[in-house]
């Protein structure tokens, strides 16, 4: 995609939203973008914003590892205790390395890194049919670029919730 062809679809998506913005809203139909509680903001303790932007979907990795810090322990427990909160939701948690190795070895790893997280959840009551894995390796980084900053964000389990509530 050229540069010209990103602007014109920023300036259409702004117009779009500026439009959306100035229109005037039924009373009955409003919707509060001020996060005061709204089912399925993050202010909502029971929605995915909430999940993750307060409580964490990812979980972070040393190279070459499927062992879990103590951060991401941290971060798992209170997964586990919103899991079981809202029994409404399932989660996928998604392994994911860096960019270095094999395809077919970061797969591995990959699955590895996302069962640890399930087997944690699972260990803190989270019904084991709730959550499911998969491995992406290192197919769907988040960084692009050959440096440790960006190996570090890459090496991740994520945990992505469905099932969702309707407001």
């Amino acid at each position: 995609m050229g540069i010209k062809t990103i602007r014109a679809t920023f300036l259409v998506g702004l117009v779009a939203l500026v439009a959306a913005c100035t229109s005037p809203l039924d009373s009955g139909n409003a919707v509060d973008l001020n996060g005061s509680g709204t089912a399925g903001s993050a202010s909502d303790p029971t929605s995915i914003a909430f999940f993750q932007e307060k409580v964490g979907d990812r979980v972070l990795f040393a190279v070459d590892q499927a062992n879990l810090s103590a951060e991401a322990m941290s971060i798992l427990d209170a997964q586990a205790t919103w899991l079981t909160q809202n029994p409404e939701y399932s989660a996928v948690i998604e392994g994911h390395a860096d960019e270095q190795g094999t395809t077919d070895y970061n797969l591995a790893l990959g699955a590895r890194r996302a069962n640890a997280a399930r087997e944690f959840l699972v260990s803190r009551g989270v019904a084991g049919d709730r959550v499911k894995v998969v491995s992406y390796g290192k197919e769907r980084p988040i960084e692009v670029c050959s440096e440790e900053s960006c190996y570090a964000r890459n090496r991740r389990a994520v945990t992505v919730l469905s099932g969702a509530l309707t407001g």
